[in-house]
């Protein structure tokens, strides 16, 4: 779907959030739709006559809530990607808007690259944008060193230096690639220091805009720009006495960069717009997803800067360098969800296990987590298996019989198809016996009870026969049908299908 071509209908009852998220929609390239509230949300859906690719969907309105909207139009659109937003981040109100179809999650005030990448995510089907990150970082995660999951040596041996230098007054550099657990280890060195009774203060570089950093940071006194219509102490303030913990340090622009440097050098600030200094005992842990040593080649990174922050530097290993640590922290997180969010679903079977540890996990621990989240939301038993994982399937190539299909022919629903014919094979070229035997079972018309499966289920069958003998040839599984290509996606969709 080309953005050129695609629409964003915006539902929310705050036309300052309207108008916030519409810019973000059309910088992206999207056209939009607004509604102030549900009701008018549903009839704004009617009359666009399919225009509409995505809906951005308020969780709190009035007249109609998001999740009553959002229950009201999945009879008629059940595969229209729905981003939901709410001031209140809980694992209840997660658990709600999933069952109820929710693509994704953001919390307010969300982050505009966060916004763009959920719609983009959404607008292309990946759904990987906001990956319910604001909901799943609810469940409390331990911060003390000895109950961090994780055996790796490469990772024991990071976090015997983190508590180390946890003990001492020294600034720390984490490095490592984004979604490693560098904010669960900042929390570590913060809870394992004599600073733990003060406060941990958190600030995103990345998500702060340049021309407020310096006020952000430092704060500011009343008058000092437009808008500043009081006095703000600013994050070191808050923060004096304990921990700053700057997370995405190597999106600090320059000019910010230069009076941070002074106030680790000084420890002394000086808020926007005032003529005076003032006194602060900050420990400062920073961490970047960047290798700070290019940007600093670059010039888009100070020297001095880089050193003063990492007296102490650590490099967090990504998940795919640590396999063995996979079974462990997919348990810990369906525990964890079990305990925390009164889901039933409380284990991982082994085949499911398996496909987990053979994955790369590109967004490291915090994907895994996302993933064991989302399929333990959705999971309907008290076990997750292969069915609960159909993204991670379909991508490694694993053929998993959809639900309607193993109930019509008694066939285990966790169980892997055979492999797909060799790649050399021709289009079309009969399938081995193992896959004649499969494609045999799913086309029978009667159930082992003796009753005639609906037609529904055959339809499913026969797609999926389709998919495997045409090897996910998309193009000439929908002219071997007979069927348009957006009517064989949509009937994935229904199916639950995967190519």
């Amino acid at each position: 779907m080309s953005k050129t071509a695609s629409h964003v209908l915006i539902v929310d009852d705050e036309p300052a959030q309207r108008m916030l998220l519409r810019m973000i929609a059309e910088r992206e390239g999207y056209k939009t739709y607004e509604a102030e509230c549900g009701v008018s949300g549903l009839k704004t859906l009617a009359r666009a006559n399919g225009e509409i690719g995505a809906v951005i969907l308020d969780h709190s309105m009035p007249d109609m809530s998001g999740l009553e909207m959002l229950q009201s139009l999945r009879p008629d659109r059940p595969d229209l990607p729905v981003i939901m937003l709410t001031a209140h981040s809980t694992v209840k109100v997660a658990i709600e808007a999933m069952r109820a179809g929710a693509t994704d999650f953001l919390l307010k005030p969300a982050d505009p690259d966060k916004i763009a990448a959920a719609l983009d995510g959404a607008m292309s089907g990946r759904a990987d944008g906001g990956e319910l990150r604001p909901l799943t970082e609810k469940l409390p995660i331990s911060s003390n060193f000895p109950d961090i999951v994780g055996d790796a040596p490469a990772f024991r041996a990071v976090l015997k230096v983190a508590a180390k230098a946890a003990e001492r007054n020294v600034p720390v550099l984490i490095g490592g690639e984004s979604g490693t657990g560098k904010e669960v280890i900042a929390n570590a060195i913060h809870d394992a220091s004599p600073r733990a009774k003060k406060p941990l203060v958190i600030v995103n570089c990345g998500a702060i805009p340049a021309n407020l950093v310096e006020s952000v940071l430092f704060g500011h006194e009343k008058g000092a720009f437009t808008g500043a219509t009081g006095k703000h102490a600013g994050k070191f303030v808050e923060a004096d006495g304990g921990t700053l913990f700057l997370d995405e340090i190597g999106e600090l622009p320059l000019d910010a960069q230069v009076k941070l440097l002074r106030a680790l050098q000084t420890g002394q600030i000086e808020p926007v717009g005032g003529s005076g200094h003032q006194t602060v005992d900050v420990r400062i842990v920073a961490a970047t997803n960047r290798d700070l040593r290019e940007e600093v080649a670059a010039g888009r990174f100070r020297e001095d800067l880089y050193y003063r922050l990492g007296v102490v530097p650590i490099t967090i290993p990504p998940l795919r360098e640590r396999r063995a640590d996979i079974p462990a922290l997919a348990r810990y997180f369906a525990r964890q969800l079990h305990d925390e969010g009164d889901i039933s679903c409380s284990e991982i079977d082994s085949s499911a296990m398996a496909l987990l540890s053979s994955y790369d996990w590109p967004g490291n621990v915090r994907q895994l987590q996302n993933a064991i989240f989302r399929a333990g939301v959705l999971c309907e038993g008290g076990c997750l298996g292969l069915r609960d994982f159909p993204e991670l399937a379909r991508q490694s190539g694993t053929f998993v019989i959809p639900r309607a299909v193993a109930a019509a022919t008694k066939h285990p629903v966790d169980t892997l198809s055979p492999p797909p014919s060799a790649p050399d094979a021709p289009l079309g070229s009969p399938p081995d016996s193992a896959a004649s035997m499969l494609s045999s079972a799913m086309h029978k018309a009667v159930d082992g009870e003796g009753h005639v499966v609906s037609l529904a289920e055959l339809e499913s069958a026969h797609i999926q026969i389709a998919l495997r003998h045409y090897r996910g040839k998309m193009s000439e599984v929908a002219r071997r049908l007979g069927i348009g290509r957006s009517t064989l996606y949509r009937k994935l969709g229904e199916y639950d299908l995967h190519e």
